[in-house]
């Protein structure tokens, strides 16, 4: 959001509004919630391809001798290994080991990295990390220079061969190419996102970003590529059981009680937050899975319940398009977190059954 609170546009503002697309306010930027409508943007992300504009995302890029040492110390995943193209998801937590935000790490070369942050936590994250900062390394916010588009579904990457050289074409998950072009556009094209299907993101040029999201909407037309919105991504994401920063995680709730340990590398010689989660016995919170049994949508923020006793609270819940059935997110107390367990979430003073499942809830097959 700018001074003054106004909010910003992205470069690709102007297509979504000749494509119809339904503008809402969201982490200080005007965007698309919809265009045809959330089901049917789901659907084709799951069964063709789906096109979203992420250019409210945040890109802080770390250079210098000493960028390595600084990630090291910020962020809770080890990169000591990481070689370029890699891509490699982490949490950065504050001194009590409560999560600041969850990003993604481009390793663009030793001394180079690439770090996406969500849009919410930008000038947040971007003052903790200049604040942390240490030795010969530049830390430089290039949010407002880059545009962001997705390319997700099982129809991608044909439809990338036809505006790319197949070389190009990142072959293994959680890798990249920089400096390619795409459609005629300098790009940074990874093999990442946020939606549980196969699928790319495209970092580039402010100027080069509306010409780049014609060229794959007219390269995926006849393949079923629609653009999609804010309302799809989400619906997308819970689908996938993918955490969602304000919801599943916040600067009160650990990586270990977020379900997120993978991201935590313990025997790393020292991150911010470090001690604070040597310290902490097992996690009182889990997060887990709810398949809603009774009639109704269970949302976040609802007290979940065994009997008469509160065991935990919902933080993300919807219908899921492609499984046809609503599910939920929880963070509950440890000792039920079994699956197969029955709940009951209060929905504005009616209680749902819920079954606490195995996530991810969908999981695309390969």
């Amino acid at each position: 959001m700018k001074e003054g609170g106004e909010l910003r546009r992205t470069p690709l503002y102007g297509c979504h509004a000749e494509l119809g697309g339904r503008i809402v306010p969201f982490a200080g930027y005007e965007l698309p919630v919809q265009y045809s409508g959330v089901i049917a943007e789901h659907m084709a992300v799951r069964t063709r391809a789906g096109l979203f504009d992420v250019s409210h995302m945040g890109e802080v890029i770390f250079s210098g001798p000493d960028a390595l040492a600084n990630i090291q110390l910020l962020l809770t995943n080890d990169f000591t290994d990481m070689v370029d193209g890699r891509v490699r998801y982490s949490l950065m937590c504050n001194d009590e080991g409560g999560v600041i935000d969850d990003l993604i790490v481009y390793r663009n070369g030793r001394d180079r990295y690439l770090t996406v942050v969500n849009a919410s936590n930008r000038e947040k994250d971007v003052a903790w990390m200049k604040s942390h900062s240490f030795g010969d390394v530049k830390v430089e916010d290039i949010s407002d220079d880059v545009a962001q588009i997705a390319l997700q579904g099982p129809a991608s990457e044909d439809i990338l061969q036809r505006v790319a050289e197949a070389s190009i074409i990142p072959a293994g998950y959680y890798t990249f190419k920089d400096g390619v072009l795409v459609g005629g556009v300098k790009c940074l094209l990874s093999r990442t996102g946020y939606t549980g299907e196969l699928g790319f993101e495209l970092y580039m040029a402010n100027r080069d970003a509306p010409k780049l999201w014609h060229t794959l909407l007219d390269a995926g037309s006849d393949l079923g590529l629609i653009p999609a919105g804010l309302g799809a991504r989400d619906t997308l994401r819970l689908e996938a059981s993918m955490p969602l920063y304000g919801h599943e995680m916040d600067e009160t709730v650990t990586p270990f009680q977020a379900g997120l340990s993978f991201a935590v590398k313990m025997a790393k010689e020292n991150f911010i937050g470090k001690s604070a989660l040597q310290s902490l016995a097992k996690p009182v919170k889990s997060r887990v899975g709810l398949k809603v049994a009774g009639r109704g949508i269970v949302r976040e923020r609802e007290i979940v319940y065994i009997g008469d006793r509160a065991v935990g609270v919902t933080t993300s819940g919807t219908h899921c398009p492609f499984l046809g059935a609503a599910f939920a997110m929880a963070s509950v107390d440890s000792g039920i977190a079994v699956p197969g367990a029955v709940v009951e979430a209060d929905v504005r003073g009616r209680r749902i059954e819920a079954e606490i499942v195995p996530l991810p809830f969908y999981k695309r097959a390969k």
